[in-house]
């Protein structure tokens, strides 16, 4: 019989009629010979409202071990509603959090932000089967850890949602289905522009960048724990049924890894454009990328200063961008020349990891700095670093890199 590990956030269990749709959804599928799992976020703004009271009552003298205590609640009461909402429609349900025995998901003993012990929430996790092999559907805490002295910890707002990637690796579920307030991820945030559309399908790649950067929709770690081999979707509560469309959540492939350090194999040329106070005339920067757009030449990169705009292309295309743009540029009154530097090389790092690591380009560059390697660039964003360096310098950088991070 197959798994799936079904979460439902605050909102979709935001009342007493929601909580029962909500529980209606998985008895069908249970109903339909699935084995199902759930995860459930504490009642909405249950949470909000704790952490408000604390303010009052006890402000910043609270300490982490207390406050994981405290805003457990929340998830705590949460299942226990939910299971025995199950149960009242005629299915064994049993629900699980940190101060029960039984309980999976292990790890260290950082209260507020806590790192998972991997090994042993895989082997905890087998009491959920035990369960399913019972005919009963386990309710579990999401957000929720405990370390192995038995304190309380929380995986960090949101966490929930990796709470339920985690326990569908450790299941080897078919299935994890997020079900939320909206009915899949959308082209951008539907309360900021209602020309939104939803996606049928996204990428692992395309929904970690997303949620990295803002959108709430899904916890940017969460995905570190999906398995190529079990299907994900996002759903929205309102149809009251796990069966329902959403978006799909592809991949990821098969050998991506968490962290990776790339390098070109051809060189790569920097042409600069520079003129006075350019950055503060409007549509320069559409003018020199529609021309090479024009001319199916790919920009690897962009630099911009004040009275400078640099782009980084392939050597191969390089005197064909460097003429097209001088055509631009005498043009135009507010450019007043460029030149054809050297080659370069670009290297690329990628971990989901970078956006909770303080200090990260520091390491990077620091080997770098103390071999005499110039940065000729670089340019970061909360998933990625990329460094262009001399192209001579390119193989013994890339290497320094990789030592670093490995």
């Amino acid at each position: 019989m197959a798994i799936i590990v079904a979460k439902f956030g605050g909102t979709s269990i935001g009342d007493g009629d929601r909580i029962r749709k909500a529980a209606q959804s998985v008895v069908k599928e249970y109903m339909q010979g699935r084995k199902v799992v759930v995860v459930v976020s504490a009642i909405n703004k249950t949470t909000d409202d704790i952490l408000q009271v604390v303010e009052g009552a006890i402000g910043e003298s609270i300490t982490e071990k207390q406050m994981a205590d405290v805003v457990s609640m929340g998830e705590i009461t949460s299942v226990r509603v939910f299971a025995s909402t199950i149960e009242s429609l005629g299915v064994k349900s049993e629900y699980m959090d940190p101060h029960m025995e039984n309980w999976p998901v292990i790890t260290d003993s950082n209260y507020l932000n806590a790192q998972i012990d991997f090994e042993e929430t895989e082997k905890r996790s087998q009491g959920l089967r035990d369960l399913l092999d019972q005919g009963i559907i386990p309710v579990v805490c999401g957000f929720l850890g405990k370390d192995e002295e038995g304190n309380v910890t929380t995986l960090g707002r949101g966490g929930s949602d990796i709470t339920a990637f985690l326990l569908g690796h450790c299941l080897q579920a078919e299935e994890v289905i997020i079900v939320t307030d909206v009915g899949g991820v959308m082209s951008t945030d539907p309360n900021k522009l209602t020309s939104a559309k939803k996606l049928d399908k996204i990428s692992v790649e395309e929904m970690r960048d997303l949620a990295t950067h803002g959108a709430q929709v899904l916890h940017p770690h969460a995905l570190r724990y999906k398995d190529p081999k079990i299907n994900a979707k996002i759903i929205g509560f309102e149809h009251g049924d796990l069966s329902a469309p959403g978006t799909e959540i592809i991949g990821p492939s098969g050998d991506e890894m968490l962290r990776t350090t790339t390098i070109n194999n051809e060189p790569i040329a920097i042409i600069a454009v520079v003129g006075e106070e350019m950055m503060t005339k409007v549509g320069i920067l559409a003018e020199l990328t529609r021309a090479l757009q024009n001319n199916c030449i790919n920009i690897y990169g962009i630099s911009t200063g004040q009275n400078s705009i640099t782009l980084f292309v392939d050597k191969s295309t390089a005197d064909t961008a460097h003429e097209i743009l001088h055509e631009v540029v005498v043009e135009h009154p507010d450019m007043s020349s460029l030149s054809l530097g050297r080659d370069i090389s670009m290297i690329t790092v990628n971990s989901q990891d970078f956006i909770d690591t303080p200090g990260i380009i520091t390491r990077i560059t620091e080997p770098l700095r103390k071999n005499k390697i110039n940065i000729v660039e670089i340019s970061s964003s909360q998933t990625s670093v990329v460094l262009f360096v001399d192209w001579n310098d390119g193989k013994r950088a890339y290497e320094m890199v990789r030592s670093v991070l490995e």
